[in-house]
């Protein structure tokens, strides 16, 4: 049996019985940055730098790209998703991936138990 776990923007799904090491402890980090407000920080540093960078932008016209292409009445908010989401993610600058990284790291290294 599979539960869902809504924790912002993140759906971890867990089986009951045999949750993997890796799985509990994704589920545990995910809890302590929620508890502790660093996911919420975490999340407007992504906005700033993604902002910063271009990324909203360029994500802004390849949205208008596709709804062009598609025609607005052929396009739903799924299909959209779908569509960009893959080049959504190989945008994000490695730089921006490596900061947040490392900011998660000096958090968890802070308040390990």
């Amino acid at each position: 049996m599979e539960s869902a776990l809504r924790c912002g923007d993140c759906v971890v799904l867990c089986r009951s019985q045999s949750m993997s090491k890796e799985s509990r402890m994704r589920a545990t980090i995910n809890q302590k940055l929620t508890e502790m407000g660093e996911r919420e920080r975490l999340k407007e540093i992504l906005r700033a730098k993604l902002t910063e960078c271009g990324w909203k932008d360029q994500m802004k016209a390849h949205c208008k790209e596709v709804i062009k292409e598609k025609g607005l009445e052929h396009v739903t908010v799924e299909d959209l998703m779908v569509e960009i989401t893959p080049k959504g993610r190989a945008l994000v600058p490695d730089s921006v991936k490596k900061e947040l990284l490392h900011r998660i790291r000096a958090f968890l290294s802070q308040h390990a138990t």
